[in-house]
């Protein structure tokens, strides 16, 4: 029996979907993913130390998306982690977003939210504005690692048997065949279905946008966020991170009005490295079940380029594969050697305070890989953090690029999330829709609940 929807990845929109689907009645779901089963992604990186290039990075791809190993926070805000509010308004959001997070706790994720209002949160916003930084107010439910598999695999059991997912089938064309949707994958295989979600995750864009401007749908053209992940010790970040886990901290910076901005706080966790496209970037996680002495997060400089470049993904790729070529991996470097026009070398880092938890970085110098404007950006950030959270700017504080978040370019869609093809949707991280697993499902429900409305529409 063909199926009544045809799902394009198994991240969380394309899992949240499908739930939506199931539970009101939908017969028959059919989900194609190009990654691997959980149990079955295996970085080598992370377990012998040595990048396998692994087509595709079992990182980012597989049961649960590039979420799976991630260190798993729920934002319960509808201001971080997506544009869905600008789709669908922000009343709206804050209830997908609800009922979103309920879900979650139904297959495991922790009680426990950080950054809830009270007379802490109100003392640390009034610290950050006395040092030229706004605090966005994050409800956050940190999962960790561990827990994030664990949930994932939860829902996994949930759904089997319910619902038919093919894994290691990258789907390699789009058809329009009389009023159906044909997806084609690598193996050859053809399936149809009068309704098709595109949730590839955010590595996925630039298939997307391949798929999809053949059948005449236009993009929109999204900021690019690039920067670097700084990790110091634990300690300096405890009052922060103790009260609001991940402080979202925002700052204009003095000499080129930039805006800069923490994202992706991983307090007593470790940096990691992540390969895409033949690209090494950087990215950080928290474990929840192990941790280390020290906390790591991202300085991002968002830049909105303007016509006529439309390439944002691409110039973010650049600045990554410039800095692969200095030393053919990830760079880390001292903030003290950057300051003083050096690259750092294996014994400078040595002398230092703070061990790098990503022992594959290899010493180098920022500078020659990052423009001159990110970097004073991202360094009159740091002195505006130290007022908050004195030691942050230390100079054994380290530095490591580049960590570029490709917000994708975003495909023209209705607040339902379907493009102009009707009956075509998409969702995720890689239409451009979310940035993060709570806004990455919610988009995963409101697409499905479009479809819902169709077929019954269309049983009448």
């Amino acid at each position: 029996m063909a199926p009544d929807v045809i799902i394009v990845g198994a991240g969380p929109a394309g899992i949240f979907a499908t739930l939506e689907l199931l539970d009101r009645g939908v017969g028959k779901v059919l989900i194609l993913e190009k990654g691997f089963p959980l149990e079955k992604r295996r970085c080598f990186l992370r377990e012998t130390g040595r990048c396998r290039q692994c087509e595709p990075c079992n990182l980012l791809s597989g049961w649960g998306g590039a979420g799976a190993f991630s260190d798993g926070k729920l934002t319960l805000s509808p201001y971080v982690g997506g544009f869905l509010g600008d789709l669908v308004g922000r009343e709206r959001l804050e209830s997908l977003i609800k009922e979103v997070d309920r879900r979650f706790m139904e297959f495991g994720a922790p009680s426990k939210v950080y950054g809830q209002p009270g007379d802490a949160m109100e003392a640390l916003a009034r610290k950050s504005v006395q040092a030229g930084l706004r605090l966005v107010p994050v409800p956050v439910r940190p999962m960790g690692t561990h827990r994030c598999s664990q949930v994932l695999d939860a829902l996994f059991r949930h759904l089997t048997g319910r619902v038919e997912v093919i894994f290691n089938r990258e789907v390699e064309a789009i058809r329009l065949v009389n009023g159906y949707k044909e997806v084609v994958t690598s193996s050859g295989e053809a399936y149809r279905a009068p309704f098709l979600l595109l949730a590839p995750g955010r590595e996925g864009n630039r298939w997307l946008r391949d798929q999809l401007e053949p059948l005449g749908v236009g993009f929109e053209t999204n900021p690019v966020d690039v920067g670097v992940r700084v990790e110091v010790p634990a300690e300096v970040m405890e009052e922060v991170t103790s009260v609001a886990y991940e402080a979202k901290l925002l700052f204009n910076a003095p000499t080129f009005d930039d805006e800069v901005r923490t994202f992706c706080m991983c307090p007593h966790g470790e940096v990691v490295m992540e390969y895409r496209s033949g690209l090494y970037t950087v990215n950080g996680h928290s474990h929840g079940k192990e941790s280390t002495t020290y906390t790591n997060f991202a300085l991002l400089v968002r830049t909105a380029f303007t016509e006529p470049f439309d390439s944002p993904v691409a110039y973010g790729e650049y600045l990554a594969r410039l800095a692969n070529l200095l030393v053919g991996t990830v760079i880390v470097q001292r903030l003290g050697d950057l300051r003083m026009g050096r690259r750092s070398t294996p014994e400078r880092i040595k002398r230092g305070l703070i061990e790098p938890t990503l022992a594959e970085a290899v010493p180098g110098d920022l500078s020659f890989a990052l423009p001159y404007r990110y970097l004073v950006d991202i360094l009159e950030m740091l002195e505006a953090m130290d007022r908050v959270m004195p030691g942050v700017n230390s100079r054994h504080t380290l530095l490591y690029g580049i960590e570029v978040k490709f917000y994708s370019l975003r495909p023209q869609m209705s607040e339902s999330l379907e493009t102009p093809v009707p009956g075509l949707f998409v969702a995720g991280d890689g239409a451009g829709v979310s940035r993060g697993l709570i806004q990455a499902a919610a988009s995963g429900v409101l697409a499905a609940r479009a479809v819902l409305e169709r077929l019954k529409t269309s049983t009448l």
